[in-house]
């Protein structure tokens, strides 16, 4: 995995604009906003993953098309990561801040290492993509993204793919 340069300075001690991914269509939608928003401000772009294992098999990922192989689970993020950023600098080959933005890898649950992250990096911003799910599902599960809005001490905005209600 390609680790981004960040070249830029901020100001004070504010730390850029954080992005978690899942590589979902949503996060896609996120990262478009927090680059379009960071080259605006001229800010520097910061894009997290949080890699998260699977009770089944734990430190792997079952790799469909690959003989039924068990891959680490860094490793597969780490090829996913790249193509997923890949896209999207082809996607918005403009913005100077997702050409220099950061990439930055953990492992852990979701929600806790986000909220690591936010302390170490202190961000002036989180932007997250989020489904919007409702419903059961919602209440019993909770969603990611409402868990940060209740927790995150930076300012948190929360991006939905276009034409979700």
């Amino acid at each position: 995995m390609n680790k981004a340069k960040s070249s830029k300075s901020t100001k004070s001690n504010v730390g850029g604009i954080l992005v978690p991914v899942d590589f979902s269509p949503t996060s896609e939608e996120a990262v478009a906003f927090g680059a379009d928003l960071a080259d605006r401000l001229k800010e520097r772009l910061m894009i997290l993953h949080v890699v998260h294992d699977p009770g089944e098999a734990p430190g792997y990922y079952r790799v469909e098309g690959r003989t039924e192989m068990l891959l680490r689970l860094e490793d597969v993020a780490g090829e996913m990561f790249d193509a997923f950023l890949t896209n999207m600098k082809e996607r918005i080959p403009n913005s100077p801040a997702l050409k220099e933005a950061d990439q930055l890898m953990v492992r852990g649950l979701p929600v806790t290492r986000i909220l690591e992250v936010v302390g170490r990096v202190n961000p002036m911003m989180v932007v997250m993509g989020s489904a919007g799910r409702t419903g059961l599902s919602q209440v019993l599960l909770g969603s990611k993204a409402e868990h940060l809005v209740r927790l995150c001490p930076a300012p948190l905005t929360i991006v939905k793919r276009k034409g979700q209600k």
